[in-house]
């Protein structure tokens, strides 16, 4: 009789599932399909536009420099290529797999923000050693961070889900590692991508469920810290005050900000036409990088604006949703961070292309110049296809729970 119970046990359990149940799975993977696909068609459009405004914002600098106006479109086709098949190569891959390796991923980070600090490899432009250069191809290592420590910062707050309450596990080892990111970082010195990560990590802890009362300590600590940074150095601090009132030295400090006010204001409702950009021709620095909305709105206009920031509405609002049917908490972290990441990012860019934030010198995600920030940011829109791909766990009664949106069990508070 035991034998005979013994084998039975063994024999595998068929599990019945409801006509419900089937129809559940069949519409959420349907409704899946349709996040994969309008998050793929927002990514590309972005990508495409950005291509067409970095050949018209870059020609003439292109051409002063290198003596051909399609240098800079050319590399950045190139580095949209890389993107598209790091994009693919991370949709194909499943999103656990970042999990196991964050914390290597993330110590190759240090390293290489570490290299850029040196003399002999890193590369400087413009008072800044961002770069590190292998021959003609450049790579930014702060670009790098952002997707690592999103990753590193997920799988930290994964395996401590249980214990976020206690702020020994909510502080070690994420306070010190992320702390560490953004020394490295500001040393270079780059305080836009400084508060990329520092803010990316901030909604990354709030969609991780920490306390309020945590986050508002965290909060008020980093913009006291900021505002030392800002006011600890002569030109983030004349930069700063130019931004509260750029009329009162519009031939210096305040002049980016005028002439990229000058550059939207001129596109009107229907622009002046794609390529007729006067802006461009030496009136607005950084016009194919961290300025390239301004000409984008003059070439234009309003229509065309609109449009770019209801591509970027789409593709955070499809990220959002990716988030809250991830399959686990992991992936559930990992989506809300990229999607943190990216929407922040877009928020400083455009705030200080129309003058509502200060000038940081950070691009807008997927169209401004910038081979290293087109790379990530598609590999992270591959990311993102992973977690949509991969579906909620166990079956039926995993739709169910993915449905009612209960996560993991947490300690009450």
């Amino acid at each position: 009789m035991a034998r005979a119970a013994n084998v039975a046990s063994s024999r595998p359990q068929l599990r019945l599932v409801s006509a419900d149940d089937k129809r559940a799975r069949s519409s959420l993977r349907t409704s899946n399909r349709g996040l994969i696909v309008s998050l793929l068609v927002a990514a590309f459009l972005l990508t495409a536009t950005g291509l067409i405004m970095v050949l018209s914002a870059s020609s003439v600098t292109a051409f002063a420099q290198t003596g051909s106006g399609f240098s800079f479109f050319q590399r950045q086709c190139v580095y949209g290529l890389v993107g598209v098949v790091g994009m693919s190569t991370a949709a194909r891959l499943h999103h656990t797999i970042w999990r196991r390796i964050a914390f290597p991923f993330f110590g190759i980070t240090i390293v290489l923000l570490f290299l850029v600090l040196h003399p002999a490899a890193g590369h400087a432009a413009g008072g800044s050693s961002r770069w590190i250069a292998f021959g003609p191809v450049t790579i930014q290592p702060s670009e790098i961070a952002k997707l690592s420590v999103v990753a590193f910062a997920a799988a930290v707050l994964t395996k401590k889900w249980k214990k976020l309450d206690e702020p020994s596990h909510l502080l070690l080892p994420l306070l010190p590692a992320v702390g560490f990111v953004c020394v490295l970082v500001m040393l270079q010195p780059d305080l836009g991508t400084t508060v990329v990560i520092a803010g990316m990590v901030f909604i990354l802890l709030f969609a991780a469920g920490v306390r309020l009362r945590y986050l508002a300590t965290a909060g008020v600590v980093g913009a006291a810290l900021g505002f030392a940074l800002i006011m600890g150095a002569s030109y983030r601090r004349e930069r700063f005050l130019s931004f509260l009132d750029p009329w009162g030295d519009p031939k210096n400090t305040g002049y980016q900000l005028i002439q990229s006010l000058i550059g939207l204001a001129s596109g009107g409702l229907t622009g002046v036409g794609l390529g007729a950009s006067r802006q461009k021709w030496g009136y607005l620095p950084n016009g194919h990088t961290d300025f390239i909305f301004s000409i984008l709105g003059e070439e234009l206009g309003l229509i065309g604006a609109v449009a770019v920031l209801f591509l970027f509405g789409v593709l955070l609002f499809t990220g959002v949703r990716i988030a809250s049917r991830a399959p686990d908490v992991f992936g559930r972290l990992l989506a809300a961070g990229i999607v943190g990441w990216l929407g922040l990012q877009t928020i400083i860019n455009l705030g200080a292309v129309t003058g509502l934030l200060p000038i940081t010198g950070v691009p807008l995600p997927f169209v401004s110049y910038g081979g290293s920030s087109l790379v990530v940011s598609l590999t992270a829109v591959g990311i993102l296809v992973s977690i949509a791909r991969s579906g909620p766990k166990g079956g039926g009664r995993g739709v169910a729970k993915a449905k009612a949106g209960r996560g993991p069990k947490r300690r009450s508070r």
